[in-house]
């Protein structure tokens, strides 16, 4: 018998807005990181790690407010977090120095990592059984423009005032959540449900769990590939191949329609094929994307081929697409065992492997030497090695 305190339904459309800025707001400049080392004169390497430092504050962000609103609930950490959002945006235009950048990045990150976190925890506490599924399905597909609308607004943005003004776009947005979030949701994690949850034990577990780990790599080097691509992939398609910051923006609505298709074709396979194979399917296709994505920059000089930018879009869109359905089935296996503390476990897994997309998006800013090899034969490499731990995967059997 289900004895949970009925939770009060969020509005879905708010929902997927709250998740939403998090992921818009880390790739809307990406158009602008050639603008951004050239007015704050720094390296490509340095202006490269701004993405890695968000990234590292919204894995931290995760495993703190994730804590957080188990103890004193959704709505009043949603508030404190948009508004630390605000002031690092307001930091990131102020902005003088990439170290002022960074540091006013970070900022920005660990409160926007709220979006993420909460709006699947308030998921969880408001929805149960089938409309639980329909719900994450729901929000899912919506969720998958975000990160391509991204650099499709911020280069037009930035191209009609300038890379400053993208972070008062973001302020604004995140101004307006804030009234929505205070006149509008309702709180969905009552007191008499809030317990204690040691976080130490819990990471313990998921440490030491094969299946989690290797689960967290995949969806790690998936994302990792992904957002090496929005911070090196300005540099490669905007200097080193001659497109605009509009049209560098136009590039990303294939790719999101690709993650959106991916993650609808995983959800039809559920009814025929275990999870595990739909992860593997989908893992093939990214490394037959990124492998000859790597031969043909290594075999020909990108610049002599017609039309030279359409193949490393065209094979990042195929990429995305296989990302898409392996990373919904790893997300939905990693912690099927952990229901009991899913609340704190998720906090646990995000950080994990928000840390690793971090590590990853760094590897890249440091291959970084002005040629077009380094980023098509590293996806290559991450894209081979996570093929590897899905088929390791495949093998071990379900308990």
């Amino acid at each position: 018998m289900d004895t949970r305190i009925s939770a009060p339904l969020p509005a879905i459309w708010l929902i997927v807005l709250i998740a939403g800025l998090p992921q818009l707001s880390e790739t809307v400049y990406s158009p602008s990181l050639p603008d951004i080392a050239q007015a704050l004169q720094t390296s490509v390497t340095m202006t490269e790690h701004t993405l890695t430092i968000y990234l590292l504050g919204f894995a931290l962000g995760i495993l703190f407010w994730g804590k957080c609103s188990d103890a004193w609930g959704r709505k009043p950490c949603m508030m404190a977090g948009l508004i630390l959002f605000i002031l690092g945006c307001m930091g990131c235009y102020m902005s003088q120095t990439v170290g002022m950048l960074m540091m006013a990045r970070f900022i920005q990150a660990f409160g926007g990592s709220i979006g993420s976190v909460l709006a699947q925890a308030m998921t969880r506490d408001a929805f149960h059984g089938p409309a639980l599924g329909k719900v994450y399905a729901s929000v899912g597909s919506a969720l998958a423009i975000f990160p391509a609308l991204g650099p499709l607004c911020g280069g037009w943005i930035a191209q009609q005032w300038g890379w400053r003004s993208i972070f008062i776009v973001l302020m604004t947005v995140a101004a307006i959540l804030v009234v929505l979030i205070h006149t509008r949701l309702p709180e969905t994690h009552p007191k008499a449900e809030r317990t204690k949850v040691s976080l130490w034990h819990v990471a313990k577990q998921l440490i030491t769990d094969p299946k989690v780990v290797g689960y967290g790599l995949i969806i790690a080097c998936c994302w990792g590939i992904l957002f090496s691509y929005f911070s090196e992939g300005p540099f490669y398609l905007i200097r080193g191949l001659g497109l605009s910051q509009t049209d560098y923006g136009l590039s990303f609505i294939p790719i999101g329609v690709a993650a959106m298709v991916g993650g609808m074709v995983s959800k039809t396979l559920q009814n025929r094929y275990s999870g595990k194979k739909i992860m593997i399917c989908g893992l093939l296709i990214v490394d037959f994307a990124l492998t000859g994505f790597a031969a043909l920059a290594v075999i020909y000089p990108l610049k002599g081929i017609f039309p030279h930018h359409i193949l490393p879009i065209v094979s990042l869109t195929i990429a995305v697409f296989g990302m898409s359905m392996a990373t919904n089935t790893a997300l939905a296996l990693a912690l099927s065992d952990y229901k009991k503390s899913i609340g704190t476990a998720s906090s646990v897994f995000g950080f994990f492997y928000y840390a690793m997309v971090a590590l990853l998006t760094f590897v890249m800013g440091l291959l970084h030497d002005g040629t077009l090899l380094p980023m098509p034969l590293y996806f290559f490499v991450l894209s081979t090695i996570m093929l590897l731990m899905g088929i390791q995967l495949l093998k071990q059997k379900d308990e």
